[in-house]
């Protein structure tokens, strides 16, 4: 269908079809035996919109009818995508925050079906009949792996903070090293869950060295806990000095303190040949912590959880707390944490069960038999450069800051888009492909692509360029 041009030689956009006269075609017809009316119309006024504005600045000269109804029918097959999809990782963060951090355990995701598919114990005694307590599913193997008297499952660790704070320290003092005063992603500031908390922060120390001569002079009669912040995704290197866990911990044993310890990424089992010692749960535990909290989704492996650890009378005293009610966790992330936690009972079988484990422990061999097989499914597309590159991958997530994993990528470089258009098309997907760019080319770190998903990228590539896509 030409498009009329106006007198002053521009589109005439009042010629452009009606939305009625549109449903009038077979085009539409065949739309409505799919979709509900209200949708195609929708998407019909939609598409109109992206036409006049296409006409308006030179893109089209002309209203094409097979044009237009391409791009409803592209706009109602996304609409009917989930807002949450699957995606593939090709960035080599394997802890990327924004793609959902840790990807479960079979095991953990068999869990998640039994007790979302059907109605479950949560919160009742088989024993008894009597009303339970969802804590139980997890709280003893926690003790078990972690060696604490006690322990806690609320929806983050942010929460895990606020609550130990909220129950712990409201209305007093809590003194804490300047170089923990950390921020962990969006608007986690320690200073601000103290306050939260109902407790007033006291700095000591410095920002690069803080004694135990520091914390003994803040204490008085309104402090009621000493707390140490596990530098999860920074490093302060140099002149520096920390007050070491064991003393902290003698020093609130003299004063009659609990001492909170934030561990952030949860780490339970010693870390894989090539990574740097990362503090386990236990060895806090060991050292006479008396609360730790830690992620559920960060090097643990699991769902988002906050986890609390340590002595009975102060897990206690946060299970009773009003906040816990708003904080708890639901039946699939519990039975998710619980099935990954079982897996740590076998540490072997952890690093080969555990996504998160088996990719940092991954050797680099593996990854680049995977580039290979990636590259060679590329070579030969038209229009399309690919080779494999050495590269590093990111643990993310903010866990094991700077370290860097020995990785394979392969970078593309296609005639007819750059890097930039390319992956925005990869984005745009039903199951979108997330790379990298550098230096002016696309790059899929397999560090962080599975098996299954070589082939699922091999056939986004193709469909792209063999279609015209690219």
């Amino acid at each position: 269908m030409d498009q009329p041009i106006n007198a002053l030689g521009r589109p005439d956009l009042r010629a452009l079809p009606q939305v009625q006269k549109l449903l009038e075609t077979a085009a539409a017809a065949g739309l409505l035996v799919r979709y509900p009316r209200s949708v195609v119309v929708k998407a019909l006024r939609a598409a109109l919109a992206g036409e006049r504005a296409a006409l308006r600045t030179g893109l089209y000269s002309v209203f094409d009818m097979d044009r237009f109804f391409t791009d409803v029918r592209r706009m109602l097959a996304a609409g009917e995508l989930s807002a949450l999809r699957r995606v593939i990782n090709a960035t080599g963060i394997i802890l990327h925050t924004n793609l959902g951090r840790a990807p479960l355990a079979d095991a953990a995701l068999d869990a998640v079906r039994a007790a979302a598919g059907a109605y479950s114990n949560l919160e009742y005694d088989l024993e008894t009949s009597a009303r339970g307590s969802r804590m139980r599913v997890a709280e003893p193997i926690l003790c078990e792996l972690t060696g604490a008297e006690a322990a806690l499952v609320v929806n983050n660790n942010a929460a895990a903070m606020l609550l130990a704070l909220s129950a712990l320290a409201s209305g007093g003092e809590v003194p804490v090293s300047r170089g923990e005063l950390v921020e962990i992603g969006g608007s986690f500031r320690i200073p601000d869950i103290i306050r939260q908390g109902g407790a007033r922060l006291v700095e000591v120390g410095t920002t690069n060295r803080t004694r135990l001569a520091d914390y003994a002079a803040a204490i008085g009669a309104d402090t009621r806990l000493l707390l140490k912040v596990h530098p999860s995704n920074y490093r302060v290197t140099g002149f520096t000095e920390e007050v070491a866990r064991a003393e902290l911990v003698g020093l609130g044993r003299s004063h009659d303190l609990p001492v909170l310890e934030d561990l952030g990424s949860g780490n339970l089992l010693e870390p894989p040949p090539g990574l740097p010692a990362e503090p386990t749960v236990r060895a806090a535990v060991t050292a006479g912590v008396d609360l730790i909290c830690f992620s559920g989704d960060k090097l643990l492996g699991g769902p988002q959880a906050g986890i609390a650890v340590g002595r009975r009378n102060l897990i206690d005293r946060m299970r009773r707390h009003p906040l816990m009610r708003a904080l708890r966790p639901d039946k699939m992330a519990l039975a998710a944490l619980e099935a990954t936690l079982r897996l740590y009972r076998d540490p072997v079988r952890a690093r080969k069960e555990v996504p998160v484990l088996r990719m940092l422990a991954e050797p680099v061999e593996e990854v680049a038999a995977r580039a290979g097989r990636l590259c060679g499914a590329l070579i030969g597309l038209p229009g399309l450069e690919a080779e494999t590159i050495a590269t590093d991958a990111m643990a993310g997530g903010g866990s094991l800051p700077e370290e860097r994993l020995p990785s394979r990528a392969v970078a593309v470089r296609a005639a007819t888009a750059g890097p930039e258009e390319l992956a925005r098309r990869l984005r745009a997907r039903p199951i979108p492909v997330i790379g990298r760019i550098a230096a002016g080319r696309l790059l899929f770190d397999l560090r962080t692509v599975a098996e299954p998903e070589v082939e699922e990228i091999a056939a986004a590539m193709r469909e792209l360029l063999t279609e015209g896509g690219a």
